[in-house]
């Protein structure tokens, strides 16, 4: 029998004071989540910090001690406000320079009359890192540590992210069941939906309400590493719920 594989986790730290402002959507925490989960990694935080070089640092040193990666998106561009790779500088105790293997990869697409002082910021690397490629506007990324750190615009960090993703180390992947409680409020099989995810701390229970085409719809999620374990949970909850229909009285 082949051991177990042990349990990778990451968090998503978002930089920039436009998510905060509103001025921005967040398109990447969604897509991560989604990668995350395919992988066998554990997306286990997200935090969000403004352009401010402290709030960086110590949201960074906080978040690469207690997960295996942190996933940061934003401010790696050729702005003023682009601080980001000074401030993981400066949580890891490194140097900052301009790189001139991305300087060579932005040669690729600017001419070297055009490579000004904005878009050579982008060029600025913590000594320590590795390069993370980007296919879709070519200045990279960089790996220090456990920290893959990203761009925000989305077509970018994605493809920043595939460029990283062979090199992850993953765990098991979650299995995830999906039941619909049929109608039933969450009020009636709260109680016992509880007792069931008190006994089965292997697996992580969750009821989940919308409100669809003018009614609400109840749904009850159960994720875990273990097929077995899973399909006991939601034997379990199936046969919670089959008894609260059975002891409704109709109208």
């Amino acid at each position: 029998m082949s051991a177990p594989k042990k349990t990778i986790t990451a968090a998503v730290l978002v930089i920039g004071d436009e998510i905060l402002s509103g001025r921005t959507k967040d398109k990447n925490i969604g897509y991560i989540a989604d990668f995350c989960t395919n992988v066998g990694i554990d997306l286990s935080e997200v935090r969000v910090v403004p352009d401010v070089e402290k709030e960086i640092v110590d949201a960074v040193n906080a978040l690469r001690a207690r997960y295996t990666y942190v996933f940061t998106t934003g401010g790696i561009g050729p702005t003023h406000d682009d601080i980001t790779a000074d401030s993981i500088a400066k949580a890891f105790g490194v140097e900052i320079s301009e790189n001139p293997e991305v300087i060579e990869m932005m040669l690729t697409r600017f001419k070297r009359e055009d490579l000004n002082e904005a878009r050579r910021r982008m060029a600025r690397i913590p000594h320590g890192a590795q390069l993370v490629k980007n296919r879709v506007s070519t200045a990279p990324g960089f790996w220090i540590g456990n920290v893959i750190v990203m761009a925000g615009v989305p077509s970018i960090m994605q493809s920043m992210l595939d460029a990283v993703a062979d090199k992850l180390e993953t765990g098991a992947k979650m299995i995830i069941e999906t039941i619909d409680a049929g109608g039933l409020p969450e009020g009636q099989y709260a109680a016992g939906l509880g007792e069931i995810a008190a006994a089965h701390a292997e697996l992580s229970i969750g009821s989940y309400p919308s409100f669809t085409d003018g009614k609400f719809k109840n749904q009850i999620v159960v994720r875990g590493k273990e097929a077995g374990a899973v399909a006991n949970g939601v034997a379990k909850v199936e046969a919670l719920l089959h008894s609260l229909r059975a002891d409704r009285t109709p109208i």
